[in-house]
């Protein structure tokens, strides 16, 4: 049996994942960053993508985050997401709101650093869509 760790998937609205895994794969900006018992101990950006969380062998969970900061440590992994939602709740619709919106809040920023973060973030949503869609129709 494989070692376990704490994990917890926290959004603005709710708590959507707390138990023992035995992975968890986190798309960082620096990459993507698969977490294991022991791992040592980073804090991380989150970028636009999913977060497969492996609960045993042959059962896994996934979930779709938005930005946000993940916290490693060698017992427990905390991903507190600026937004996040069960794979399920996502589609096209959700995805062309969240790049509307990016593009909004782009719109009407004066602030060079946020237009910066929103540019960068409107590049993840725009590559997720494009490679959630081929996923889906596979």
């Amino acid at each position: 049996m494989a070692q376990t760790f704490t994990f917890e998937l926290v959004s603005p609205e709710r708590i959507l994942f707390a138990g023992a895994v035995e992975s968890v794969l986190v798309p960082s900006l620096e990459g993507e960053m698969t977490v294991l018992a022991g791992h040592a101990p980073v804090v991380a950006t989150l970028k636009c993508g999913i977060v497969l969380v492996q609960t045993d062998a042959g059962h896994g969970k996934e979930f779709f985050v938005n930005g946000g900061l993940v916290e490693i440590n060698p017992v427990a992994t905390t991903i507190l997401a600026e937004q996040a939602r069960f794979i399920e709740d996502v589609d096209n619709a959700v995805l062309d709101q969240e790049i509307l919106t990016a593009e909004t809040r782009l719109a009407g920023s004066t602030d060079v650093a946020e237009q910066k973060r929103l540019n960068d973030t409107l590049v993840q949503l725009r590559e997720f869509k494009g490679v959630f869609t081929e996923r889906k129709a596979a």
